[in-house]
């Protein structure tokens, strides 16, 4: 990502959330797996509160994997929950930091950086626990769009999520215009369905 200083996210509706979300990519990247059966600021405000209940201002992989597992559903479920399933949600968190850890040094950066191609990054996130393939092609068009992560070949990677101008999902969310757009859109494929 290319930092707080370029790169100013609005996914939650809370500056200060956002702020964390900007200068954070595993803090982004954990609102992305929360991003699940809640509106999308309630999930993209879930990596601050936890980092708040924490007592910090960044997340750490590190940290989240080796945490109580128990320990972390509670920090999770304690009201306001950060999610509507704070159990399953703290679980998978647990899990893609693990895996972070594990493959990448707990470095959620090098996920993307330095790989050229989208369709390597693509398979990358589609790896990481809590991503599916729709998740991972929005993520990858959320950070070609707004963060600056763009190998050659990420808006085909991306599928439709990468095309200019739509406002499919998360990746397209850059204020409260554009939100409901997105809200507009999820809501007549819901109907087509």
């Amino acid at each position: 990502m290319r930092g707080v200083e370029t790169t100013q996210l609005h996914l939650s509706g809370d500056p200060d959330a956002d702020a964390l979300l900007s200068r954070d990519a595993l803090a982004l990247t954990i609102g992305m797996v929360l991003d699940q059966q809640v509106p999308i600021e309630w999930a993209f405000r879930g990596p601050y509160e936890l980092a708040r209940r924490l007592g910090r201002d960044r997340l750490d992989a590190v940290e989240l994997a080796a945490a109580d597992a128990e320990q972390l559903i509670a920090i999770f479920a304690r009201p306001p929950a950060l999610h509507r399933y704070p159990a399953s949600m703290a679980k998978r968190v647990q899990a893609l930091c693990a895996h972070v850890v594990d493959r990448y040094g707990g470095d959620i950066e090098a996920v993307w950086r330095g790989v050229d191609d989208g369709g390597q990054v693509l398979a990358r996130l589609q790896k990481l626990p809590g991503f599916g393939a729709q998740k991972a092609r929005i993520f990858l068009a959320l950070l070609g769009k707004q963060c600056g992560v763009r190998p050659s070949g990420w808006r085909e990677a991306a599928g439709g999520y990468g095309e200019e101008a739509v406002f499919r999902s998360a990746a397209d969310v850059t204020d409260a215009d554009t939100l409901a757009r997105v809200r507009a859109y999820k809501k007549e494929l819901k109907a087509q369905k």
